[in-house]
């Protein structure tokens, strides 16, 4: 029992002053050189009053956040009174500024810090779930290292791609912020004094200038295909070259001495999906033919990628004949490629005399140049007849005694062909169930010549579009066909029955696999009978009789949290997923659950190994595939060295979740604390229903956080809400209620109804005893601790009392502080996050400038509330979306 009550423990747990000594020399330099290159721009841009203003609330924002007893907090938001609108915006500006160079320089000390690693820990040192050697080596050590070799051969990793609008800065800043980012980098290598730094510096004062005057918004909202473009982007600086790079050394440390002169060991474990292009649910802007132009650019990346890594190989095999002679199926195929164009041949074989394993690299370079043009002539039809090239070409580099060739570079460009194709990612569709039933509807009345509503249209193209595209790439570029809202089986058997009226039979349909998209509690709970429905339909026995019975499931982590609160949801998530498995087991399924996380912890956000390693038994089974979107994207890809270390980690969770002791503990904890979760579960969802279920909540919700104006911000093609007004909550996007609360300070999606179930449990031995050794529990109190790190309740407060409840606003205040006291009293700890001294530092360092833009934020939202100033009402709403940047950027967290 927890007693006695303690009064809550503030946020500001750890003084910034201490923090900042924590702080290591090299990331502390980087810092202070950016803050003081800044100044300077600040300075020449806005006078010596624009610095001033920044600098004293910069100043009043720490002294609040160290001395909470003191008037620093009234005094920082009088001065942001003070501000005119003009000067406020400004200020706003230059917080946020500072956010992108704060975070550019933490990023780039995670690189410092992984080379270090990399250059000096021996990989079986590191935590087995931090590393993919170190998986291996305890895996063999409880399953032999045969049957480990067998699972890493199937082992699947699959991340896939979505573009939710929670990227909240234009890419005009991005791409200021990777030039910042290249020119911290370049000062490790630079001289400490002399020309070069001193170019570096005006360089980086350059660069940070160019961002102070880059507008922060966009003037319109993104397309989806600028949304593509954007992604593209990630695979073209990193995951192209990252994957192939993750696979080379893992093969190292597999083959030791004889890496890359024996044929790999690692089969290609990482297969890229994406909804962006392809998830019309509730977004009017994704069309058919939206989608065939977002499949269209996709393999456009792909082709340039594959044709460039061909070229640099091609340039590393001038092996004369003499001392590696080609075998007879190199001499074979390149009879055949002379067939297909004897100017072409001529030139290669000009360009590599007496080189034939270069001279059919570069024969392969023009093909793929021609596939990319469609010139029909030369063009390969699909990746596996140029996989099948590379691969005589290898096995005649290793029967000349060449392996060093053969398993080199050319490895690496097989890997990429195997891991990407020609389609780059496989594009996903996602449509909402009851577009299918209206459209099924509408057809049924009008029969498929009558006069059709243009959603059954668009509806029928679509499904055409899938056909279209697989034509082109293949099957597995387009198969996957997500039904959102997935309540019956019959909302999986629409799908079939719409494929075939969209291609007048269904002899005639393209290759489909309908996933069931479960998302609310009630979904969740209705889920082994809804699978038990699907398989008896008939098109689904012919794709399992195909796919070696294997079937797919989407577990929703954004809407179940929304609807039950986000520990009942945590619990209900964990046991559809026990059931989910044990039906696959015993109808002899191969089971992929596919995670709809996010990035917040409102929506399944948190470390991805960490969630892996919890999971039911059986249910991951060497199969991971998750959503990953939005700022999740660039946070985790963006950099080779990060997005290497997070591929690792997620693929040796992945293997690790299989291991008879990682197994057995999760199923013992889920036995023994059976009665804990049923709790828990109860406590918490009465109490969410409590808040979200009350008179007027919904109309309170959009008074106090800056929901309406979150729907203003052009940061996706998506509309926040599917249509509903803001009188209900049933149909609003999880994103907008997450990013809305965020926003706040309160981040009420991640933790609301926990400190009520806890104490209603009332038993600290007990839950002392789950965190122990419960993962399950254990990952959602760490979450929560994340979570509570990035609230306040003194900003909190006054925009809870924006809304004119003060009913509903004590019960969030009373509840963070009830959640705040039991995490702290669980995990014995004395302030939040103290145990996680880099991560408590990091957040500790940030808050009094986020405070800072919460208070300017909070100027414009009181503005637009009274309505007292109705002539400045857009310089208002423009101040606050600036705000929704920079609080965006602080807290590192939106949707």
């Amino acid at each position: 029992m927890l007693t006695p009550v303690t009064p809550p423990l503030p946020p500001r747990d750890v003084p910034r002053g201490l923090a900042s000594h924590e702080v290591p020399e090299p990331l502390r330099n980087d810092v202070r050189v950016l803050g003081e290159f800044l100044g300077r721009v600040l300075r020449e841009a806005g006078g010596e009053d624009l610095l001033a203003d920044v600098e004293r609330l910069r100043e009043l924002s720490i002294q609040a956040h160290d001395e909470p007893e003191s008037d620093a907090l009234a005094q920082a938001e009088a001065l942001v009174e003070s501000f005119t609108l003009d000067r406020a915006e400004q200020v706003a500006r230059a917080f946020t500024c500072y956010f992108h160079l704060a975070n550019t320089a933490e990023e780039y000390h995670r690189v410092r810090v992984l080379r270090e690693r990399e250059a000096h820990v021996d990989p079986n040192a590191l935590t087995p779930d931090d590393s993919l050697p170190a998986a291996v080596v305890q895996l063999a050590g409880e399953i032999g290292h045969d049957e480990t070799r067998a699972r890493l051969r199937e082992v699947e990793f699959r991340p896939v791609l979505t573009a939710h609008p929670t990227e909240a800065r234009r890419r005009a800043v991005s791409r200021s912020i990777r030039r910042i980012a290249e020119l911290v980098a370049e000062r490790d290598e630079r001289s400490t004094g002399g020309m070069s730094l001193a170019e570096n510096d005006r360089r980086l004062l350059a660069e940070i200038d160019t961002l102070w005057r880059t507008a922060p918004l966009r003037q319109a909202k993104p397309t989806v295909l600028d949304e593509v473009r954007t992604v593209l982007a990630v695979f073209e600086s990193t995951l192209a070259d990252v994957l192939p790079a993750v696979y080379r050394r893992l093969d190292d440390w597999l083959l030791d001495g004889e890496a890359g002169t024996t044929p790999p060991v690692v089969r290609p474990f990482a297969r890229l999906g994406t909804w962006i292009g392809g998830d019309r649910d509730g977004n009017p802007n994704v069309t058919a033919e939206v989608t065939r132009a977002a499949a269209q650019l996709a393999s456009e990346q792909a082709l340039v990628a594959l044709e460039q890594s061909a070229r640099r190989t091609a340039a590393g095999l001038t092996l004369d004949a003499v001392g590696t002679p080609p075998s007879s199926d190199l001499n074979a195929l390149w009879q055949r490629q002379r067939s297909l164009s004897e100017h072409i041949a001529a030139r290669v074989s000009a360009d590599s005399p007496n080189e034939p394993h270069r001279r059919e690299l570069l024969f392969v370079v023009e093909r793929l140049a021609a596939t990319r043009s469609r010139n029909a002539d030369l063009a390969y039809g699909t990746s596996a007849e140029l996989e099948s090239d590379l691969l005589v070409v290898q096995r005649s580099l290793a029967d000349a005694g060449a392996t060093r060739q053969a398993y080199g570079d050319l490895q690496r460009l097989l890997w990429q062909v195997q891991t990407f194709g020609f389609h780059l990612a496989e594009l996903e569709l996602r449509q909402h169930s009851q577009v299918h039933e209206g459209a099924l509807a509408d057809i049924e009345a009008k029969g498929l010549d009558g006069d059709l509503e243009p959603r059954t249209v668009e509806v029928l193209d679509t499904f055409r579009t899938i056909g279209t595209i697989q034509k082109r790439f293949g099957p597995d570029a387009a198969r996957r066909y997500i039904v959102s809202f997935t309540q019956s089986a019959e909302h999986l058997a629409a799908v079939y029955r719409l494929a075939e009226l969209a291609y007048g039979g269904a002899e005639n349909v393209p290759v489909i696999d309908a996933i069931p998209l479960f998302e609310t509690f009630a979904d969740l709970e209705a889920s082994v009978d809804i699978m038990q429905g699907a398989l008896q339909l008939p098109q689904v026995q012919e794709r399992l009789a195909a796919n070696g019975r294997r079937v797919e499931i989407m577990l929703g982590y954004s809407d179940s949290s929304k609807d039950v609160g986000p520990v009942a949801a945590t619990l209900a998530l964990d046991d559809a997923q026990r059931r989910i498995t044990q039906w696959a087991q015993d109808n002899d399924l191969v089971l992929t659950l596919f995670h709809g996380r996010g990035g917040a912890l409102g929506r399944g956000g948190g470390p991805a190994n960490r969630a892996v390693l919890a999971q039911p038994p059986g249910s991951v089974d060497g199969r991971f595939k998750l959503t990953e979107q939005g700022e999740v994207i660039f946070a985790r890809y963006g950099d080779p060295h990060i997005a290497a270390r997070h591929i690792e980690q997620v693929v040796a969770a992945t293997l690790l979740a299989g291991a008879p002791s990682v197994e057995r503990r999760n199923a013992d904890a889920a036995e023994r604390f059976a009665g804990l979760a049923s709790r828990l579960d109860e406590a918490s969802r009465t109490h969410f229903h409590g808040l979200v279920r009350a008179e007027g909540f919904p109309q309170w919700f959009s008074e106090v956080t800056p929901l309406e104006e979150v729907g203003l911000l052009p940061i996706g093609s998506r509309p926040a809400r599917r249509g509903l007004s803001v009188s209900s909550l049933d149909d609003l996007r999880a994103i907008p209620w997450v990013f809305s609360w965020s926003q706040a300070r309160i981040n009420l999606a991640g933790w609301y109804g926990l400190g009520t179930a806890l104490e209603a449990v009332d038993d600290l031995d007990e839950l002392r005893a789950a965190y122990a050794s419960w993962p399950l529990f254990a990952t959602m109190i760490d979450n929560v601790e994340m979570s509570l790190a990035k609230t306040d309740e003194r900003i909190a407060a006054r925009y809870l009392a924006l809304g004119d409840r003060d009913d509903l606003a004590q019960l969030v205040l009373d509840e963070m502080a009830r959640t705040r006291r039991w995490v702290l009293a669980i995990t014995e700890s004395d302030a939040i996050l103290s145990r996680r001294r880099i991560l408590g530092r990091a957040v500790q360092l940030r808050s009094p400038y986020v405070d800072a833009l919460s208070l300017l934020q909070l100027r414009a939202l009181r503005g637009l509330r009274t309505g007292d100033a109705v002539e400045q009402a857009d310089d208002l709403r423009r101040l606050l979306l600036l705000t929704v940047n920079g609080v965006a950027a602080g807290v590192q967290n939106t949707g």
